[in-house]
């Protein structure tokens, strides 16, 4: 979990699995539907995103995508109007990203997967989501192998300059 603050927007949880997992074709800016004491634990940087993912549920007879096993701790001092940690939470898009995101994940392999969750500068929480497909196992070792790989190569240029 990284809370790096840069000039547009502070981060508060990545998912660093997501490129190592999954081939991202495509990403898309999501708002977030959250009470309030989400996000006051959100500001205090008590999140998860590694182990969840985006679904397609039912919303009053319409098709909405939903954020699920996202881990937001509870607050603390929010007594009994606190959240579930791991509830399912609602996505915002655009209907025709909304329409692309649905009509891909209903192809086979494709997944929703969250990327980063950060504060724009509006101080409104957003989450990058990917559209992926998953890696086979050979794919995951040639992944590894390059960055092995640029790694050394970063060690003996660095090494070689002094």
């Amino acid at each position: 979990m990284s809370t790096k603050a840069t000039d547009n927007y502070k981060v508060i949880a990545v998912n660093k699995r997501a490129r190592f997992d999954y081939f991202i074709e495509d990403t898309v800016e999501a708002g977030i539907i959250l009470t309030g004491s989400e996000v006051k634990s959100l500001r205090m940087g008590k999140a998860s995103i590694a182990e969840s993912h985006a679904a397609e549920m039912s919303d009053n007879g319409k098709p909405s995508l939903y954020l699920l096993n996202a881990n937001i701790k509870e607050y603390s001092q929010a007594s009994h109007f606190n959240h579930s940690p791991t509830r399912p939470r609602k996505l915002l898009l655009r209907g025709s990203e909304l329409n692309k995101l649905l009509g891909s994940i209903r192809k086979k392999g494709m997944t929703v997967v969250p990327i980063q969750l950060y504060f724009n500068h509006k101080g409104l929480v957003k989450l990058t989501i990917g559209l992926g497909q998953g890696k086979k196992l050979h794919d995951k070792r040639e992944t590894s192998k390059e960055r092995d790989w640029k790694r050394d190569k970063a060690r003996i240029l660095r090494n070689n300059n002094r």
